[in-house]
């Protein structure tokens, strides 16, 4: 089956063909460690983890490489600000040392894979720090240098956007709308020749004299640019050129275009075949984030008493590219459908053959660039038609499951008090009577013990009210 992906590139869907014919080669741009994940973040790695399973679930082998960003990722995104890691050793009021940068970036860090725990998500193969990449990056640089791309002032090496006409192809914008130094906390370097000039290497000069985190380079003591970064890593793990490349939407206009540039401009060719981008979660009327405090994390969802993998659902439930608005009355909703959605799974038989039209149909959904929600609508329409065995589905339900990620495997039958049950003989027994008052006493004795009986055409069936 064909499996189409909307490539942010060509702004079409195209078919994901492996370069070398076997293996799908992944790079998904992953999280500064200065903090917790939010929940917008996380829905994006929610749907590179989707995109993974769709892949395994064709039978593409993948190999999947996600980023540590542990230094040089500017509070501005672009070249400008404070270092992100270094700001939060202030919030933290820990002492400006490389240890307790490196105490800070592995607490957020396994905070970070316990939220991709939580949530079902597969960790990625390869987890490589920034730190770690050091020689790579300045090895890219002087290849850029080299070429004409890169210049250098006494505070910086700068990429040189003008050199490179399709600098803005992966954002559609003209180079005079690029925006630099939005917030009141950035610098502008004057020496820079284009405002949208970034820095691939920032010397311990000027504002950044006192960086905590340095490296020797060719340019004197400094610290790579967030931009290089992703370049470098994904270059020594994945080899030029690859397959896929991801990340949110606010990635597009700026490191994802920077990396492009990057990329190009050392080795001369297109070195990333599909780019992918999932959508903002909003919260509210404003996008969720931590610059502006209008954010909700992982664990402020499970203090409130929700399963992690509803917030899974809430995800599933519209399509990746899509923005989604969340609000707790929106998690109450996926919650409650993934309860229904489990106890449908609980009643049904042992796993057999599946139902092969309606595991047709949820390919056709997920290849067609990843269209969850239609996957969704086609499991609850399997669920939903009495003319299938119950055993069928639970196999397809198992098949689904695996792109889905919902634990739907580990699904089983509520347990029944002996009393309960008992309850629900007895008053079998006043139905086949006709005794509809004590039929009805009963009932309403199982409700007041919280356990709700509904009467179907396979007898009746009893589960716990929530």
């Amino acid at each position: 089956m064909e499996f189409r992906l909307y490539n942010t590139l060509s702004r079409r869907k195209e078919e994901l063909r492996p370069l070398d014919g076997k293996t799908v080669r992944l790079y998904a741009c992953g999280p500064t460690v200065y903090d917790f994940a939010h929940i917008g973040n996380l829905r994006t790695y929610l749907f590179e983890d989707v995109l993974r399973r769709t892949m395994e679930y064709f039978d593409f082998r993948v190999r999947h490489v996600m980023n540590i960003t542990d230094v040089g990722h500017l509070v501005s995104d672009a070249d400008t600000g404070e270092d992100k890691m270094q700001k939060a050793l202030a919030r933290e009021q820990l002492p400006p040392t490389v240890e307790s940068l490196r105490t800070l970036a592995d607490r957020y860090t396994q905070a970070f894979l316990a939220d991709l725990t939580a949530l079902n998500i597969l960790r990625p193969h390869v987890l490589p720090k920034a730190t770690d990449h050091v020689p790579q990056m300045i090895k890219l640089i002087e290849r850029m240098q080299q070429n004409g791309y890169a210049y250098e002032t006494p505070l910086a090496v700068y990429f040189d956007v003008e050199k490179f006409p399709s600098y803005t192809a992966l954002s559609g914008q003209k180079l005079k709308e690029k925006s630099v130094g939005a917030r009141d906390e950035v610098e502008v370097d004057a020496a820079k020749k284009h405002p949208a000039d970034f820095a691939l290497w920032f010397k311990r000069a000027g504002k950044n004299a006192g960086h905590v985190m340095h490296w020797p380079s060719p340019w004197g003591d400094g610290f790579p640019g967030w931009h290089i970064e992703c370049s470098a890593m994904s270059e020594q793990h994945l080899g030029f050129p690859f397959d896929l490349h991801c990340g949110g939407e606010d990635h597009i206009a700026v490191h994802h275009t920077n990396e492009i540039a990057q990329n190009e401009a050392a080795y001369g060719e297109r070195t990333v075949q599909l780019w992918l981008h999932g959508a903002f979660l909003d919260l509210g009327k404003a996008k969720m984030a931590k610059s502006s405090g209008t954010f909700v994390k992982l664990s402020d969802v499970v203090e409130r008493g929700y399963d992690p993998l509803a917030y899974r659902y809430l995800c599933l439930n519209t399509h990746y590219r899509q923005k989604l608005n969340f609000s707790w009355e929106a998690l109450d909703g996926a919650a409650q459908a993934l309860k229904r959605l489990r106890r449908a799974l609980a009643e049904l038989g042992t796993p057999a053959v599946g139902c092969a039209e309606h595991e047709e149909h949820f390919a056709q959904a997920i290849g067609d660039d990843l269209n969850t929600p239609q996957a969704l609508a086609v499991l609850w329409e399997m669920l939903s038609d009495h003319s299938l065995p119950g055993h069928a589905k639970r196999q397809s339900v198992a098949q689904f499951d695996r792109v889905l990620g919902l634990g739907l495997g580990e699904t089983v039958a509520e347990e029944i008090p002996e009393n309960i049950l008992a309850l629900v003989a007895r008053r079998q027994e006043a139905r086949k009577k006709k005794d509809w008052k004590e039929s009805d006493r009963l009932r309403d004795e199982a409700a007041a013990a919280g356990f709700r009986i509904e009467d179907t055409t396979d007898g009746p069936r009893v589960e716990q009210k929530t």
